[in-house]
This record gives structure tokens, C-alpha cells and sequence, in this order.
């Protein structure tokens, strides 16, 4: 496939005659990469970062940081240049910190990880620094790491907004402390606080008030990355007082971590077997993980699939048929569009619920997912907190992605069983997975 037709505006979603039969090997997860930079330039040695994700949004985050004043050094070994840009078993960063300064300016881009977790890493820099990004990430909340950098004592300017653009006036320290915040909107509000705390001369405790909290695996994945590098961590999951997490202040180690597979990018390829009722092999799928990706084996296997961890990686497959679901997805909502794809092409409908979180996401990811399903034939309905999916005969149609990595993907895998869909902008899956065309039509050739 030609460099101009990945990025064509319409890009025919291959259609699948039979059941696929790949191993789909996938680049590093966006997730641990962008809080091991972060952790890596708060560290107090350098450190390395192997098999990290390339994508638009983990470089949206070493540019950020390399502003900051971090040294992040890129070589890739000659026996793994073929792989691509998202990365390969060659492939390492060198993060070597260094004084945090301003001023400075950084581009988020759409990235949530990027102008959560990097305003409190500029309080601690020496002067000013502006984060700005795409337009539509004026419109996703920050409220909540504002909010508490303020009442930690960070002078913020953002004409009341509580949202992007805006200016962090770093002091080169901050004291830190108790906070309260609610995070009912992100997670990400929390660890964007955990990861810096470390660094605050008091470390911080942070107090959750809001009634829901989703995508607790991307916290627990913080925590574990912030012991992994030495933090000292109270947290509810180990005994520790409910919604409140403590990190006490501490050098952290420059460690050598090599990065997961990202195993929510995995989703669409699991899907695949599902939908067509063929076999995806994934290598190096993890047997422990915080990923929340790793719920996709219970999902799809009562969707209807069936998976075993091997150690040639998780052996997914597909039985030929489509079951529906009735599925709570607050802890794992970013999976919810690939999950949708497949319920639409299920024998039996669907609820999936807790994701109302999801309409403050890349786009409003609920009304998207049943504007462009029933674009395509669909019946698909919003509730309060998800949506209601009624299988019925799809066509083919334009399937557009509001700028959505996942939406892209979610289109793709529909695409498998409906001939004639289009997808609108594949291009935006390089935010996450940039060679997801070519890894697409490779494993339906294979």
C-alpha cells in the first residue's frame, strides 16, 4: 500500500471472504510509554525505555518534555529498522534529566496523557510554560489537575476556563499536600498528580470526592510504575483509606523498562477472529498486567470467541458466531468502540454501560458510535451512562471518525463483514498505532 493511499479521505475498509489466520505483532503500549517518560525525566539518574510506542501522541510527549529542558535520545538497532515507526525489539530511548525549565511552549495535540500529566510537571520547572493543542482539546476537561495545582499553590492562567490553552508558572518546586479533586470525568486527573509527587517537597495526598471513578486499571497502572521506580505509594488497592492515594517525596530511580505490547491497540485484530471466525495470534501478550486492554479476553470470549496464553503469546479465536453482551466497561472504557463494532455484527443485542465518561473523550464517542453504526443500517441507541446495540443487516457507507483513533479502528472491523464501508480519515490512527493500514491488510493477506 502507497504512502498516498493511507491517506486518502475515504479508505476502503477490506472486506474479509474468510476467517483470518495472522500473528499481528503490536507496537508498545501509549499508556506505559508516556508515564515512563514522565517518571524518567523526574528521575534522578537517566534511564531507558525499550520498545517504546511511536506514535503521535508519545512524541507529542518527549517534544514536551525535551522543551522542559529533558535530554531523550532515539536509536533504533539495524536488525530492527524493518519493523516501522511504531517500534521495534530494537528500538530504546535514553531519558536523561535535567533542570526543569521555562519558558517554554508545549503542543498537547489532542493527547489526554499530555495536558494532564505535564502541567505538574511544569509547576516544578523554573518559569513559565504554555500548553496549547487542537481545537478539540479546548473542549476536553482539565478542571481537576487546575484546580488542584492551585490549591497546591501553582500560579495557572486560563481566563476561569479550566481548560486548554493556558500557562503554568513553574516556581522550580512546589510544596504539595492534601488535595481534593474530582475525577469523575478522567482518571487521568489522578495520576497526573501521583506521577509528579515524587518531586513535591511534601509529596501529596489526593482525596477523590466525586461519586464515580473511571478506568481504575490506568491508576493502578500508575502506582505500579511509580514503585517500580522506588515512589513510596498508600493506596486503596493495598489496604489504604478509600479514593486517597499518599506518595511520599522521594528520588526516583532511572530504571530500564521495557514497554508492554499495548493490548487495547490489540483490540481490533482480537475483533477480527471474532468477526470473521478465523485466528489472531498476539506474541508477548503479558500474564500479569494493568492494562486494561487485558480485559478483552473475558469480553470477546463471551462474545463468543475463545483464547488461550501461550508462550508463542495469546491464540485468539473466533467460532463463527456473534453473541451479544450486557457488560459494565467503566473500569475499561477506551475499548468501548471496538466492542460496539462487534455487538453490531452480534446475533443478539447489546447494553454496554459506566461509559458516560466516554462523550468528554477524543470526540463524544457516544453519539459517534451511533451516529455512524446507524449511518450503516444500525440500531443503536444512547442511554445515560452507554449505549443499546440491536443487530440488524449493516451496509456500506462512509464511516466517519471525528478526528478518533478508535473510531477509525471500530470501522475497520465492521468493514470485515460489511462490504462497501469507507473509512473517513484513517489516517488519525496515527495518535496511537501509525502503520494500522498496513498491519490491517497484512494480516488479512496472511
Amino acid at each position: 500500500m502507497t504512502e498516498s493511499s493511507v491517506h486518502t479521505a475515504h479508505w476502503p475498509a477490506p472486506y474479509a471472504s474468510g476467517g483470518v489466520d495472522a500473528t499481528v505483532t503490536v507496537p508498545g503500549s501509549k499508556s506505559v510509554t508516556n508515564r515512563g517518560l514522565v517518571l524518567a525525566a523526574l528521575a534522578a539518574e537517566p534511564g531507558w525505555l525499550r520498545r517504546p510506542l511511536r506514535s503521535r501522541d508519545t512524541l507529542l510527549m518527549a517534544d514536551a518534555l525535551r522543551a522542559l529542558g529533558v535530554r531523550i535520545e532515539e536509536t533504533v538497532s539495524s536488525s530492527s529498522a524493518a519493523v516501522g515507526a511504531t517500534g521495534g525489539t530494537g528500538e530504546a530511548w535514553r531519558v536523561i534529566p535535567a533542570g526543569l525549565h521555562g519558558p517554554a511552549t508545549i503542543d498537547v495535540g489532542n493527547a489526554g496523557t499530555v495536558m494532564r500529566f505535564l502541567p505538574p510537571v511544569a509547576a516544578l520547572a523554573d518559569g513559565p510554560v504554555r500548553f496549547d493543542g487542537d481545537p478539540r482539546s479546548y473542549e476536553r476537561p482539565l478542571h481537576g489537575v487546575v484546580d488542584a495545582l492551585r490549591e497546591l499553590g501553582t500560579r495557572i492562567d486560563d481566563d476561569g476556563r479550566g481548560a486548554l490553552p493556558l500557562t503554568v508558572h513553574g516556581g522550580g518546586a512546589l510544596d504539595g499536600g492534601r488535595v481534593e479533586i474530582d475525577a469523575s470525568s478522567s482518571s487521568q486527573f489522578i495520576s497526573a498528580l501521583l506521577l509528579s509527587a515524587p518531586r513535591f517537597n511534601q509529596g501529596v495526598e489526593v482525596r477523590h470526592t466525586g461519586a464515580t471513578l473511571p478506568s481504575l486499571p490506568h491508576i493502578r497502572m500508575t502506582v505500579d510504575m511509580l514503585r517500580a521506580v522506588g515512589a513510596q505509594v498508600d493506596e486503596p488497592e493495598t489496604g489504604g483509606e478509600p479514593n486517597v492515594w499518599r506518595v511520599s517525596p522521594s528520588a526516583l530511580l532511572g530504571r530500564d523498562l521495557t514497554v508492554e505490547p499495548d493490548l487495547s491497540n490489540a483490540q481490533p485484530f482480537l475483533a477480527a477472529a471474532l468477526v470473521t471466525g478465523g485466528r489472531v495470534t498476539i506474541p508477548d501478550w503479558p500474564a500479569r498486567t494493568t492494562q486494561p486492554g487485558d480485559a478483552l479476553r473475558e469480553i470477546f470470549t463471551t462474545m463468543g470467541g475463545g483464547c488461550e496464553l501461550t508462550e508463542s503469546g495469546l491464540v485468539f479465536t473466533g467460532s463463527g458466531r456473534i453473541h451479544g453482551i450486557d457488560v459494565d466497561l467503566s473500569e475499561v472504557g477506551e475499548l468501548t468502540p471496538g466492542i460496539a463494532a462487534v455487538a453490531a455484527l452480534a446475533d443478539s443485542p447489546s447494553t454496554l454501560r459506566g461509559v458516560a465518561h466516554l462523550r468528554l473523550h477524543e470526540t463524544d464517542r457516544l453519539a459517534a458510535l451511533t451516529a455512524e453504526i446507524n449511518g450503516l443500517g444500525g440500531d443503536v441507541s444512547e442511554t445515560a451512562d452507554g449505549l443499546r446495540i440491536r443487530p440488524r443487516p449493516l451496509h456500506g457507507g462512509v464511516f466517519h471518525t471525528y478526528d478518533d483513533h478508535r473510531m477509525a479502528t471500530a470501522g475497520a472491523v465492521i468493514g470485515l463483514a460489511v462490504d462497501g464501508v469507507k473509512i473517513e480519515n484513517v489516517a488519525t490512527t496515527a495518535k496511537t498505532l501509525p502503520d494500522f493500514t498496513e498491519m490491517w491488510t497484512e494480516m488479512l493477506k496472511a
